[in-house]
């Protein structure tokens, strides 16, 4: 595989996000992950995917954070 390579394919993205190629095929065919299709075949930009990645990681850390606040703000005195 190329390192810097902008479009990936199915396998590239999988061994990429360390999940297997159905996971990935079924999160582009969902819509859960960006992705288009060329033919029959799911393809990649991998700048789309990085910054995913960094929108999911943002998500679940302010998610992290509204539950710690919750806890702290909403605890009996």
């Amino acid at each position: 595989m190329i390192k810097n390579k902008e479009i990936m394919n199915t396998k590239e993205v999988s061994e990429f996000l360390k999940l297997h190629p159905f996971t990935v095929n079924k999160l582009a065919r969902e819509g859960k992950i960006p992705a288009f299709k060329i033919g029959a075949d799911w393809r990649f930009h991998k700048k789309h995917i990085e910054r995913w990645i960094n929108e999911k990681i943002a998500y679940h850390q302010q998610g992290r954070e509204r539950r710690k606040d919750s806890l702290t703000n909403g605890a009996p005195s």
